[in-house]
Parts: C-alpha cells; sequence; structure tokens
C-alpha cells in the first residue's frame, strides 16, 4: 500500500448475530446457530422514511444504515466532499425486488412493474445512496466481484486514500439475496448446507450456510486521523486481488490463485509471511473451497502456520457483504485482543495442517492479520489489517 498510511476510525455493521459493532462482537463469540442467517428484526426506520423505504432495496438498506452507524462511530470527518470517496460492494445486488418485480410483470402485466425497479436493483444502488444520504462526492464505485466484492471495496478504497485521490471513503460491502428463488438456485447446485450447519474446515461439512448483512467502514489518512483524535481501530496495510482462471463456481484445487493472492497482499503490505499473526479464512464450509484454501495457507505459511479462524461458522456465508463482516472481525479481534473461534466445527478435517481456532476465543497479542475472500468467477481477494502502532 504505496504512499498514505490508511486507518479505520469508524465501524458500522448489521449481521444476524448482531447489528452494531458490540453486538455483532457478541455474536461471533457464541454457539452456531442451525439455518439461514436472516437479520429478523431489521427495522429501516431509524434511517428511511417509509416512502423511502419503500423504494429501496433491503441490500441498499442495509449500506446506508451500516454507513450511517460508521460516521457515528468516527465523529466529524473534516474533509472536502469532493474527496471524499464510497466503495461498497455487493455480489448480487438487489435480487428481492428483482424477483417480485418478475412476478408481477408475469401475473399482472408489464405496466403494473415499478417504475423504480432499475434504481432498486442494480448494484450500485447501496453505495449511490450512501453517497447521495451523506453528500459524499468523490468516487463512487461498487465491486461485484461475487464473495470477494466487500474485500475488493475495502482494498480499492484504502488504495484511492493512500495514493492521494482522496482523502477519506466510506467501504465495505452489502448484501441481501435470501429470496425464494436465490435460496433455490444455490440449493440446486448443491452448494447450501443440508444440515442447515455452517461448519468450516470439518471433516462433515457440507455446504455453506446463506446469509444477509452488511458492513461499512470509515477510513481516512491515518496522519488526518491523528490529527483529529479519532479512535483507530486498525490499519490497513495492503490489498491484492487474482483470478483462479479455472472454473465458473469452484476453487483451483491447488489453491494456485489463492496462494498469490496473499503473496501479493503480503508484499504490498511489505511484510514476510512469519510477520502474520492471524489469518480470518474465506472458510465457507464447502468441500471444495475449504480444502483449498487451507492447502493454499499451508503452502504460504508452513505448519501449523498462524491461527486461522472462520467467523461463517456465526454470520453464515453472506457473499458479497461476507469480506466486509470479516474485515470488522478482523479490527474487532484487534481491538478486543481476542481471537473468535471457528462456531460449528467439532473436527478438524485431517488433511488439513493448519491451526484453527476452536473450542473458545483465543487470546493473542495483535498484529498483523490477513483477511482472505474467494468468490464464485475465481475472484480472489486479501487484505492485510494490523493495530496501529
Amino acid at each position: 500500500m504505496r504512499g498514505r498510511r490508511v486507518a479505520v476510525t469508524g465501524i458500522g455493521v448489521l449481521a444476524s448475530c448482531g447489528v452494531g459493532p458490540d453486538s455483532f462482537w457478541d455474536g461471533l463469540l457464541a454457539d452456531a446457530p442451525r439455518g439461514e442467517r436472516r437479520i429478523t428484526d431489521f427495522d429501516p426506520s431509524p434511517w428511511f422514511g417509509t416512502k423511502e423505504a419503500r423504494r429501496t432495496d433491503r441490500f441498499a438498506q442495509f449500506a446506508v444504515a451500516a454507513a450511517a452507524m460508521a460516521l457515528d462511530d468516527a465523529g466529524p470527518v473534516d474533509v472536502d466532499p469532493d474527496r471524499r470517496g464510497v466503495v461498497i460492494g455487493s455480489g448480487v445486488g438487489g435480487l428481492e425486488t428483482l424477483e417480485k418485480q418478475i412476478v408481477i410483470c408475469h401475473t399482472k402485466g408489464p405496466d403494473r412493474v415499478s417504475p423504480f425497479l432499475v434504481p432498486m436493483m442494480m448494484a450500485n444502488a447501496g453505495a449511490a445512496s450512501v453517497s447521495m444520504r451523506f453528500g459524499w462526492r468523490g468516487p463512487c464505485e461498487t465491486p461485484v466481484t461475487a464473495c470477494a466484492a466487500g474485500t475488493h471495496a475495502i482494498g480499492n478504497a484504502a488504495r484511492m486514500v493512500a495514493s492521494g485521490l482522496i482523502d477519506a471513503a466510506l467501504t465495505g460491502g452489502s448484501e441481501a439475496a435470501l429470496t425464494p428463488a436465490g435460496i433455490a438456485g444455490f440449493t440446486n447446485m448443491t452448494a447450501l448446507s443440508g444440515s442447515g450447519l455452517s461448519r468450516p474446515y470439518d471433516v462433515d461439512r457440507d455446504g455453506f450456510v446463506i446469509a444477509e448483512g452488511g458492513a461499512v467502514l470509515v477510513i481516512e489518512a491515518l496522519d488526518a486521523a491523528r490529527a483529529r483524535g479519532a479512535r483507530i481501530y486498525g490499519e490497513i496495510l495492503g490489498s491484492a486481488s487474482t483470478a483462479d482462471a479455472h472454473h465458473i463456481t469452484a476453487p483451483d484445487p491447488d489453491g494456485g490463485g489463492a496462494v498469490r493472492c496473499m503473496e501479493l497482499a503480503l508484499a504490498d503490505a511489505d511484510l514476510a509471511p512469519p510477520a502474520i499473526r492471524h489469518i480470518n479464512g474465506h472458510g465457507t464450509s464447502t468441500p471444495l473451497n475449504d480444502a483449498a484454501e487451507a492447502e493454499a495457507i499451508a503452502k504460504v505459511f508452513g505448519t501449523p502456520g498462524p491461527p486461522v479462524t472462520s467467523t461463517k461458522g456465526v454470520t453464515g456465508h453472506a457473499l458479497g457483504a461476507a469480506g466486509a463482516l470479516e474485515a470488522t472481525a478482523v479490527l474487532l479481534s484487534i481491538d478486543r485482543r481476542l481471537i473468535p473461534p471457528t462456531a460449528g466445527l467439532a473436527t478438524l478435517d485431517p488433511d488439513m495442517t493448519i491451526d484453527v481456532v476452536t473450542g473458545g476465543p483465543r487470546p493473542w497479542e495483535p498484529g498483523p492479520t490477513l483477511s482472505n475472500s474467494f468468490g464464485f468467477g475465481g475472484h480472489n481477494g486479501c487484505l492485510v489489517l494490523a493495530p496501529d502502532d
């Protein structure tokens, strides 16, 4: 990450295990639930009027709510609005709106399709809504790279700040794809767990548990954050992006793309593998993904390597929001000086030689941490996060 150092000064998060940083953290330390991870008690009224909420897809509501929380947490960011960017990823966008309006088109006719269909369904609606709501007029972008979208968003935004293109950004990911057709699609491709349990790295893992949620970070130049006396959760040291160029859904079985991505992220952060103190793994609980990731981690870091955890045992897999939720988990791990356990893991796959945190949170001396995201299409993204020194 060449140029200016980049700090994280605000966190906003919504997940099935908790809304807001404190509740989210408490949820990460709880037992793994069963079944889809829906935010059952989400109420958009603190951020949207009734009419506005009807015209905003659920995933964009999550983005605005998380951004508002992050800004409240960060305090005043005294930056020219033209130099404040918004980079928020999504893997699917407004699927709920699209699905409902297709049904209306076929049952009631095309004249009854909402004129708000396109602005509600488009994947950039989350970032656009945040930009308009808060008046941030710098670059406003949306990576749409499946399950790596949130990680790519944060990495891209941090690079903008580091390069001096902008001075601050709202960045993360948002997803709300728990619709009948969305769930059926994942079910019929046998990606979802038949047991309803997310069991990352477990010998009996049988697929991921689909989730919704969103997380947004306030990031800014470290010197400016220190000058205004901001609370600094951590620093973004580096990031990387690669492609497997292998298969539309299956990962490269030898983990080649993931290996390159982790190595490039470390190089971007100017760190060697022994400097990494913790890895928040992608760990989806699917047979192929977990095996490929464990193989890749062992190739880069040796055996057993740094402690690895997958928070998807609790959160489930929130697709394009997953990387942002996991970056948030890393920052809170640094703040709380604990690594959450991999909930749902009972018996580590004997073919894996990595050090997976299980049974309870592990105390640690916070240091540079790698956060991995590997998505459909072979999209790989890695972030290196660290405490402010």
